[in-house]
């Protein structure tokens, strides 16, 4: 199988055949322009040290400053990295967003780790990043593993190494902060809320009623549970769902407050009572009507594509579908809402986030949803008109559209010097 930055490339390919783009700009784009990896000691409860791995990808910023996430996981590496870099660099074109692409990951799995520890971790990577990273060059936000708390211990870290007249001024430099600490409202469950948008913009357009629908969700985070939770509002019906514990299934349907509530008291989904306990295959094999990975990369493959029954894949996680995957299902007709387009909303709201602490102003929910909204149905009314157009699937549409945005400004501003 190939590895997922192989995979990032392959999509980049398909866009840039069907744009007959440069060859030498698509070169351009098919490397990062930074590959920061640092390595720093950190202070355990136990008095040892322990050396941490850090990355920092910084895959373009022609549009605008570098813009992506911190992953916290035991199996964070630099390809990885590398295609989650490359993907936020499509989104934030995709959606209109004046950021560039960037991706950021210490190897390290935080479950096994004390608050202390992980904030200690966090400082150190901080500083270890040192200018590589500001509010008008780069932005880090919360990804897998981390989270609002996160976020503010970065921005405290590199806010105390600031001039003391320009504390206040850097408060941008990551998002997804808690609210009292400068962040906005609506960013916690802005990449499900995003998710759903774009999932009621394909209902709208194929007048597939929500309110008799069922789904499937793999994996229960940030993104997972709010996406269930905002689509249950809807009257879906959630009928499995799978984490790192196991996989669950209710005919009756899951409700994701009550599961949310249990996994905070166990530490994942395994024993809910109100749902029976399947095992992997049952779980992809189980029909519904969406299915949601919210989870890590490459989970739909030529293996578990042929056992799924779905009418849509929404992808609340990034590149969870590999290339063979991906041909099966379209082959059956199943349509894909394209991760650069599905998990949008964390970086349109981080992007509401930015401009927020920019201008010392504090937004409504409502106003931040209502954005949201219209940038999300835009970003798919767009996807779609070129998919029809020209014959293309939903991916390599949105692709196509990223990346002639990108050819625009390559070709208005040139190759300096």
């Amino acid at each position: 199988m190939k590895n997922v930055y192989e995979i990032a490339q392959a999509q980049l390919d398909r866009a840039c055949s069907f744009l007959k783009l440069d060859e030498s700009l698509q070169l351009i784009l098919s490397q990062p322009k930074n590959e920061l990896i640092v390595n720093f000691p950190v202070l355990m409860d136990n008095g040892e040290y322990q050396l941490f791995k850090g990355y920092r990808i910084q895959h373009n910023n022609i549009m605008g400053p570098y813009k992506g996430g911190i992953r916290y996981h035991h199996e964070v590496h630099l390809d990885e990295v590398k295609a989650l870099a490359a993907w936020m660099t499509w989104k934030c074109s995709l959606m209109e967003i004046p950021f560039g692409g960037a991706k950021g990951g210490i190897k390290f799995n935080p479950r096994e780790h004390s608050s202390q520890e992980i904030e200690r971790i966090t400082r150190r990577f901080t500083h270890a990043l040192g200018g590589n990273i500001g509010p008008d060059h780069d932005i880090p936000a919360p990804d897998m593993g981390t989270n609002a708390q996160t976020m503010v211990w970065m921005m405290d870290t590199y806010m105390n190494n600031a001039g003391q007249g320009e504390k206040n001024a850097v408060r941008g430099i990551v998002t997804g902060k808690s609210v009292t600490s400068g962040g906005s409202l609506g960013r916690n469950k802005a990449t499900g809320q995003g998710l759903v948008f774009a999932v009621k913009a394909w209902a709208d357009e194929f007048s597939f009623d929500l309110s008799e629908a069922s789904f499937s969700v793999q994996g229960f985070g940030n993104v997972g549970y709010h996406a269930a939770e905002l689509l249950s509002r809807e009257g879906s019906r959630l009928k499995c769902v799978m984490d790192h514990t196991g996989s669950i299934f209710s005919a009756q349907g899951i409700d994701p407050v009550e599961l949310l509530k249990y996994c905070k008291e166990t530490g994942g989904i395994k024993g809910y009572p109100k749902a029976e306990e399947i095992d992997r295959d049952t779980f992809f094999s189980t029909e519904v009507d969406i299915f949601i990975p919210a989870a890590l990369e490459m989970q739909i493959t030529a293996e578990t594509a042929p056992m799924m029954n779905v009418k849509l894949v929404a992808e609340g996680a990034n590149g969870p579908t590999d290339l063979d995957g991906e041909q099966l299902l379209l082959d059956r007709g199943v349509m894909f809402l394209p991760d650069i387009l599905a998990n949008a909303g964390g970086v349109t709201v981080s992007y509401f986030e930015w401009l927020q602490n920019r201008r010392a102003e504090a937004w409504d929910e409502e106003r931040v949803d209502q954005r949201l909204q219209l940038r999300m149905t835009k970003a798919y009314k767009t996807m779609r008109s070129l998919a029809r157009e020209h014959g293309l699937d939903n991916r390599t549409a949105a692709l196509a559209y990223s990346v002639k945005r990108i050819q625009v400004v390559y070709e208005e501003r040139g190759i300096f010097p």
